[in-house]
């Protein structure tokens, strides 16, 4: 399922990155980019169902080794105001 996915920290994931959860790979990252909009790192990725739910618990990113935590977001980031 693809989802949306904002960053608790500074660094922007890139396509391939896995998607973890409890330690398991769940999905991967199709791509990635700095958000001027939100001010935070945002990506899309491939997850299975059960973490695809906006808010899903303990989802982050294996960027170089390091798990960095992801909120799962509903799509699209930004809708803008009419």
């Amino acid at each position: 399922v693809l989802v949306g996915l904002v960053a608790e920290g500074r660094r922007v994931p890139r396509a391939g990155y896995p998607v973890v959860a409890g330690g398991e790979v769940i999905g991967e990252v199709t791509s990635g980019a700095p958000s001027p909009t939100l001010g935070k790192p945002i990506a899309m990725a491939y997850v299975d169902a059960a973490h695809a739910a906006p808010g899903a618990e303990g989802v982050g990113v294996d960027i170089r080794g390091s798990h960095e935590p992801y909120e799962v977001v509903a799509l699209p980031f930004y809708k803008r105001q009419k």
